[in-house]
């Protein structure tokens, strides 16, 4: 009998728990969550990204069974208000952005195009972002061959979410345990974890053990001692304040985040609330000061007192050692400005699904291939998050002023020097964000690369901008058929209680 322990509950460990029942099942093998009531969750990161979709089709979850749940909505995107500059507002949006045109990507041609006097904006050639600022959504019927349904995402109550994995986990099978850990025993040879002592005398005994403790990373950190690489040169934000407000009067299909004095403040719509927090370093800007900016900037009174949170940005050097695979917090912590929190959960599971132990312990290879791809995915999720802070125009506070001058890292800098320069986007390992992705944000903060690919030039310019039309109403017609955003939701769930 494989014995399973995971310790914590929370979104990282209901999802671990959910995983791996449905995809190692529990015959032969006991898996056992180990958390207290005593201890809050963090849940901020109540924003997702499409990906999530395919962890709920490998449980066999429904946008139905999210909606109805989870208090959730969908998510297109996110919109960014004054981070290039003051006054100005874009879309990083789901989906594809235009289409390829002879061999060579959609952002030569339209980089072609402007340069050329069009006057379209990159962003017209994505549904996802037309629908987001229409505040449409829906699934309907596909008529053209090539038709994709919209790529979307969702913005949940993080709590209600990990309660559905919890009754999910526990259907099959997942026993849950309640108590706080007052001491970890490990054995003498080989330095594994082997039991967990609680409070009041019970003993839980595992083989192998996933740490969803949180920031704090009892098993990775404080036990094995695995370290942490702290990346606050590049990501200086070292606080959180968060705090809920009351449903929004429109039920927008996108995140919303703003850029602040000393930071960026976040916008959640749910469909019971609204998840608002004010992310900033406390070099900058105080506690205080920094709660107040929040409460000011509210669409409505909030309805519970503020919460802080400190961090470190940056990722655990091990996040499997020796018997111990960390997870969500525990591994590591980059700010929620791209809602990749919940995302590096099912990525790490999604890994070690295909890397799980076939014997009673892992071979030292397969955990020294986990923990490079672990690493690898993280600093790519980095370099794109200090993209956002490092181009900008904005050097009006001390904040962007730091920001906009600092050195990065050398594999970012690389990055944005091919993309202005050469528009080259070099696609590497691990990558979770693309050229769409990357191309809408540097744009969107002022970025436009000097120059475009010759092959774009290749045809002549009325065949290009007949194509381009073409590709316009073809996103118009589709925005057309699509529903009010929270009439869609209504019918959803209203269908789902039939």
């Amino acid at each position: 009998m494989q014995r399973i322990v995971i310790l914590g509950g929370g979104t990282a460990g209901w999802m671990a728990a959910a995983c791996l029942a449905r995809t190692l099942g529990t015959e032969g093998r006991s898996i056992t969550v180990v958390e207290s009531e005593e201890i809050g969750t963090v849940g901020v990161g109540e924003a997702t990204i499409p990906l999530i979709e395919t962890f709920h089709q490998i449980l066999g979850i429904s946008a139905l069974d999210v909606l109805r749940n989870c208090e959730a909505t969908f998510k297109l995107g996110i919109e960014f208000v004054d981070w290039g500059r003051r006054g100005e507002r874009y879309l990083h949006p789901f989906g594809p952005i235009g289409a390829d045109l002879n061999g060579v990507g959609f952002l030569q041609h339209w980089l072609r195009h402007r340069a050329e006097g069009g006057a379209s904006a990159y962003l017209d050639y994505n549904l996802e972002s037309r629908a987001a600022m229409a505040g449409r959504f829906g699934m309907i019927p596909l008529r053209q061959p090539g038709e994709q349904q919209l790529h979307f995402a969702y913005h949940f109550d993080a709590a209600l979410y990990a309660a559905m994995l919890r009754r999910y986990s526990e259907r099959l099978g997942v026993t849950r345990v309640e108590g706080m850990v007052q001491d970890v025993r490990r054995d003498g040879e080989t330095g594994d974890v082997t039991v967990l002592a609680l409070r009041g005398g019970a003993e839980i005994v595992g083989d192998f053990f996933l740490d969803c403790s949180g920031f704090r990373g009892l098993l990775i950190e404080q036990t094995l001692g695995a370290g942490y690489d702290d990346w606050s040169e590049w990501l200086p934000c070292n606080r959180a304040v968060a705090v809920q407000s009351g449903r929004l009067a429109q039920l927008s299909p996108f995140t919303r985040s703003t850029a602040r004095d000393a930071g960026w403040q976040w916008r959640i719509p749910l469909q019971h609330r609204t998840g608002n927090g004010h992310v900033f370093c406390d070099a900058f800007l105080s506690e205080d000061e920094a709660t107040r900016t929040l409460l000011s900037g509210l669409d409505g009174p909030a309805t519970i007192e503020p919460r802080m949170l400190r961090f470190v940005t940056g990722r655990r050097r091990k996040t499997w050692d020796r018997n111990v695979v960390a997870l969500g917090l525990a591994g590591g912590f980059v700010e929620p400005l791209e809602s990749t929190s919940i995302y590096m959960v099912h990525s790490a599971l999604a890994k070690l699904m295909a890397m799980f132990p076939r014997g009673e312990r892992a071979h030292p290879a397969t955990i020294a291939r986990f923990n490079a791809m672990m690493a690898t995915e993280w600093e790519r999720v980095r370099d794109f998050i200090v993209a956002h802070y490092k181009v900008t125009e904005r050097d009006d506070t001390p904040f962007w002023a730091h920001c906009r001058n600092m050195a990065v890292p050398d594999s970012l800098a690389e990055r944005l020097t091919l993309f202005a320069e050469e528009s080259l986007f070099v696609e590497q390992p691990h990558d979770l964000f693309k050229e769409p992705s990357w191309a809408a944000v540097l744009i969107g903060q002022g970025m436009m690369p000097r120059r475009h690919h010759p092959v774009a030039d290749a045809a002549p310019r009325e065949a290009l901008d007949a194509q381009l039309g073409r590709m316009r109403s073809a996103v118009a017609a589709r925005l057309a058929g699509l529903p009010d955003h929270a009439d869609y939701i209504d019918q959803c769930i209203g269908k789902a209680a039939a």
